[in-house]
């Protein structure tokens, strides 16, 4: 069954202190975190095993930092950044030096970033992220609930001041200078449902949530054997993908966006450059564009110190 937020679910809960339930705007003045905790319970979509995440507040200046409560000491914490990515294959995965990995961060990440959440422990019991319902929907109604708190302390932004581009077998991704923070994104694929989609939007609260955030992870019926045979798409289903068969959709549910394909790659964009640890204030463009290109283009930027300023 497709996530409805207005229907109650029994993995999902919060604790809530305050009656603020609204996500901050992409650029607030200061840093945010969240004003209680939130919880969820789900599957891997690559692992196929049961997760438990739960979302709590952090104190100014701690960034992103996933906490794997089945480790010990050190090898719990990975801060999600950029220069933690250590596989790149159909997910994003970070990973620290104790050998300790979470995969399939990015819808959890979006959906942090669009809602200007700066600081935050994520705890997980498992090594990837619950998929939930193949977007990031739940986890902006997991951050409603708990709801945001400004900290007193300055939000720093990258500003880009050059243009910075990477490419790959015809693919493409490019940060270039723009007075806020957008995104745009084209695919080009042999199927009939997809073909050639282009989205374009400006990154805020309210845009991400109406735009972007209910758009699905997809695949081909075709590859789910030989995905499998991989130890990938384990946990994957109808509920939480939309799956492409003979050129035609196979959810009974159909498409949320006519163009629901476009949009979460755009989706996945947002989440592979929340890495980045900080909001980008600047044109983000991909042209078919993975999560692997996305990496090296943050990569290619943090190594160009003429590219990019903190203001």
């Amino acid at each position: 069954m497709p996530y409805d937020a207005m229907q109650h679910n029994p993995n999902l809960k919060a604790s809530l202190s305050g009656s603020d339930i609204l996500c901050a705007s992409a650029s607030p003045p200061r840093q945010r975190s969240l004003r209680g905790a939130t919880e969820c319970s789900g599957i891997g979509v690559h692992s196929g095993e049961k997760v438990t995440l739960k979302i709590l507040p952090a104190p100014a200046d701690t960034g992103i930092v996933f906490v794997r409560t089945d480790l010990k000491n050190g090898a719990r914490h990975v801060p999600a950044r950029w220069d933690h990515v250590v596989d790149t294959k159909l997910c994003t995965v970070i990973g620290n030096k104790a050998g300790a990995r979470i995969a399939t961060i990015e819808h959890l990440m979006a959906a942090l970033y669009a809602c200007g959440i700066d600081n935050a422990f994520i705890e997980i019991d498992n090594a990837e992220v619950p998929v939930m319902d193949g977007s990031s929907d739940p986890f902006i109604f997991l951050i409603d609930m708990a709801g945001t708190v400004e900290q007193d302390v300055p939000r720093r932004v990258i500003e880009i001041l050059n243009p910075i581009e990477v490419t790959r077998d015809g693919k493409m991704a490019r940060l270039s200078p723009a007075i806020e923070s957008r995104f745009s994104f084209e695919i080009n694929f042999d199927q009939a449902p997809i073909s050639r989609q282009r989205y374009d939007f400006t990154l805020s609260r309210e845009t991400f949530k109406s735009e972007i955030s209910r758009a699905r992870t997809f695949g081909f019926y075709e590859e789910v054997d030989a995905l499998r045979k991989q130890g990938l798409a384990l946990g994957g289903s109808l509920e939480n993908a939309v799956v492409i068969k003979d050129d035609r959709v196979l959810n009974e549910d159909g498409l949320r966006y006519n163009d629901e394909f476009v949009r979460h790659k755009l989706l996945d964009a947002v989440g592979d450059l929340a890495l980045a640890g900080a909001a980008i204030r600047g044109h983000f463009e991909g042209y078919c564009s993975g999560h692997a290109l996305n990496n090296r283009l943050l990569h290619a930027l943090f190594g160009d110190p003429s590219a990019w300023r903190f203001v």
